[in-house]
């Protein structure tokens, strides 16, 4: 087997789904940006309610990890009957999920604006995209489980078919109806439906001579249930985690002083965004293939997979590290319009701080490929508690240099939590010892 050609066969086309989610959010931004006078204000609006929304996803989208591992290791294990079960029961837990959040939409959408200070655009943008919602826990539960079973193809297609609805929509919405930044919450509605169906036609045109029928006992046996919800359970205090520092960081940004502040994080989360799932492609594949070897009790590919992740991850991380040194302005000036009065403003504000990009791609080169090995594994425990660590470590370095440094110190927490989240995990497994030691039990 050529592993390389393994890796880049599920990475390439998790790349490709993947970049379309931030190239999603870019657009959305620009969009934000060009569309009224107040570019600040609108950047800002659309970025507390995507906040917003990102809480709501991270924190569901354990129904796409724990149904990924433990999917990829059935597979491994020729168990076509269990890899049927998974999927009946990621279905079903994320159909219930879905109707959970819309039925709760009042107390949830009020307790965000709250927490993150968000005015009536925000409320506007909140109430209208949270009828996707239930269609994006359900691509989590198809994006799994496509995963687990090898398919790394499926979810691109969907992906591509979904960004590109929406980015369509939203332009239209919000320029030709004048609808700004809701119109981006309706375009996202229709988009996000629109990849439910597709995924459910693809999964019976590709997988309909896999499946087995469904047996809703082996679905809801409690001791398979325990183990599918304990790996979840982890999974979700870890996302709840991953959330906190992410809301935290826009919440804290909105309330600095100098009120540009809060778009130029966002703009300059946005490339780290980029970057991020551009690594994450390899992360799934780490994912999905740790998972297999794993299952089919295969030692010697899953050591070679895990050097081989891990290598491509490292250089994901250096080329990003030479896009950011060399173009930088370039991709900032892509979020901001310049006629706006504030434009030149948000790029001099955002030159302070590139620094920050620059450097953040090298401490983020282990935790994405960590995370995948460790979901593939199902080992979840570790990934949880290594993010508590890294959690408590955010917070601590925040709020100690916040009094002297201001925002750096807030670039400062969240480049070392990235950091501190890989080398726990890598660590904390003995440098991957215990993750090979179970293909041989």
């Amino acid at each position: 087997m050529n592993m390389n050609r393994e890796i880049l066969r599920l990475a390439l086309p998790n790349i490709v789904s993947n970049i379309t989610v931030p190239l999603m959010g870019i657009v959305s931004t620009a969009i934000a940006g060009h569309w009224g006078a107040d570019s600040a204000a609108t950047i800002g609006a659309l970025a507390i309610g995507v906040s917003i929304f990102n809480f709501i996803y991270w924190n569901c989208s354990f129904v796409r990890s724990g149904t990924s591992g433990l999917t990829a290791q059935a597979f491994g294990a020729g168990d076509r009957r269990e890899c049927t079960n998974m999927l009946a029961r990621a279905m079903a837990v994320a159909g219930v999920m879905g109707v959970a959040m819309v039925a709760l939409q009042y107390p949830i959408g009020e307790a965000a604006l709250r927490m993150l200070n968000g005015g009536e655009m925000t409320r506007d943008y909140f109430y209208a995209r949270i009828w996707a919602v239930p269609a994006g826990i359900l691509l989590f539960g198809f994006n799994g489980w496509f995963t687990g079973m090898q398919n790394a193809v499926i979810p691109m297609c969907t992906a591509i078919v979904v960004n590109v609805i929406h980015i369509l929509c939203s332009l239209w919405f919000a320029f030709g109806f004048d609808m700004g930044i809701v119109g981006i919450a309706y375009a996202s509605v229709l988009a996000q439906w629109t990849g439910v169906v597709l995924s459910a036609v693809l999964l019976v045109v590709r997988f309909r001579s896999s499946l087995t029928r469904i047996d809703w006992r082996e679905v809801l046996d409690f001791g398979v249930l325990r183990t599918f919800f304990a790996i979840n359970r982890d999974i979700i205090l870890r996302t709840f985690c991953l959330v906190a520092v992410y809301t935290f960081f826009t919440g804290a940004s909105a309330r600095m002083e100098n009120p540009a502040l809060l778009a130029v994080n966002t703009l300059l989360l946005q490339l780290f965004t980029l970057f991020s799932y551009m690594n994450d492609g390899f992360a799934f594949a780490a994912e999905a293939l740790t998972g297999r070897f794993i299952g089919a009790r295969d030692e010697a590919s899953l050591g070679d997979c895990l050097k081989r992740c891990i290598a491509w991850g490292t250089l994901i991380s250096v080329i990003f590290v030479g896009i950011y040194l060399g173009w930088w302005r370039e991709l900032v000036g892509i979020f901001v319009d310049n006629d706006a009065p504030d434009a030149s403003t948000i790029v001099e504000l955002a030159g302070r701080y590139i620094v920050w990009i620059i450097v953040i791609p090298i401490a983020s080169a282990m935790p994405f490929i960590m995370d995948g090995i460790m979901i593939g594994a199902t080992e979840t425990r570790v990934m949880r508690n290594s993010m508590f660590w890294s959690t408590a470590a955010y917070f601590a370095i925040y709020y100690a240099g916040y009094p002297f440094i201001g925002n750096n110190a807030l670039w400062l927490a969240f480049t070392l939590y990235m950091f501190l989240r890989g080398a726990l995990q890598y660590f904390m497994t003995g440098r991957l010892r215990t993750i090979r030691a179970k293909a041989t039990r």
